[in-house]
């Protein structure tokens, strides 16, 4: 078998450039600290590396949704307390009101604190968020939760309406809660007809300030029960709300965890092993130097020198 110069040439040639490149790509992947540079290089593993990036976007996202379910249950939880505080305060007014003791002065002392006290009541129940929204509007968001007609009655505007936020492929949460789950109305039984109505959360504040204005101590009276249960509704939505706190920590140790696992099965699929791949790198560059050495002597070789 005759072998040619310019074969032994190529061959030689073909070895070097083959050395220079798997070189070039080993020093590109130890700059970049990445497994694959091409997709077309890998193209199973580049797969698996785009679709574990866009889950992990995802799980990003979730997280962000649940700070912000988080930052709104917190301000939730501050508004409600403080109102729970109030009524307390409302309470325990009634009850000196309805003393048989207290005089028209005293009765007037009262009567101002609880004016003051339900106008206070009403700045909570129309709490903002940082973004200027009202919490406890439904989704009528730009609108006052509680407002007052021409006649100074106090009522619901919002809506029933609830928004819900992804926190998880499978799981969602309400990002808010109508004002009148948290300040409830009153059932009141007509004296005259006997007959149950819905009394507004206000309009029964409204109503125990005119009892004790007038001294009207059955007024006083009902008003008390009133109170309870106007109290209740605002500790059951605070109930509600600790819930959902609950539920956003529980859900957020969720992501941590998932997001960690995924994180780590992305580095395995995606980052260089640096040790192993600067010793790869080593061998490569003694490569080829040999081949360049070789080539360096093959290309001195000629028939004539033989011949000489």
């Amino acid at each position: 078998m005759q072998i040619s110069t310019a074969y032994i040439f190529d061959r030689a040639s073909t070895q070097m450039s083959n050395a220079t490149n798997a070189l070039s790509k080993s020093q590109a992947q130890i700059a970049q600290g990445k497994q694959i540079l091409n997709a077309s290089d890998a193209p199973d593993q580049a797969a698996a590396i785009t679709r574990l990036q866009s889950t992990i976007g995802r799980h990003d996202s979730y997280a962000k949704a649940l700070d912000a379910v988080q930052g709104r249950l917190d301000l939730e939880s501050t508004t409600l307390s403080s109102a729970s505080d109030v009524l307390v305060r409302i309470k325990e007014l009634t009850v000196q009101a309805n003393n048989g003791t207290q005089g028209n002065v005293s009765l007037a002392a009262i009567g101002a604190e609880m004016k003051g006290l339900r106008d206070q009541l009403l700045s909570l129940a129309n709490s903002r968020d940082p973004s200027g929204n009202y919490i406890f509007s439904g989704s009528k968001v730009g609108t006052p939760a509680f407002q007052a007609d021409k006649e100074g009655a106090v009522s619901y505007r919002g809506d029933q309406t609830l928004t819900h936020v992804a926190i998880g492929d499978e799981r969602k949460l309400a990002l808010n809660r109508p004002g009148s789950a948290a300040f409830v109305r009153v059932v009141r039984q007509d004296p005259d007809t006997g007959k149950a109505q819905g009394v507004g959360f206000f309009q029964a504040i409204d109503d125990l300030m005119a009892a004790v204005k007038e001294n009207n101590k059955a007024g006083m009276q009902q008003s008390l029960g009133e109170m309870d249960a106007l109290h209740n509704g605002v500790v059951l939505a605070q109930a509600d709300v600790g819930t959902s706190m609950k539920v956003v920590e529980q859900q957020g140790a969720v992501l941590d965890d998932t997001k960690l696992t995924l994180r780590t099965t992305l580095s395995n699929l995606q980052d260089l092993d640096m040790s192993t791949a600067l010793t790869q790198m080593q061998k490569q560059m003694v490569s080829l130097e040999a081949a360049q050495a070789s080539f360096a002597k093959i290309s001195q070789l000629s028939l004539f020198k033989y011949l000489g």
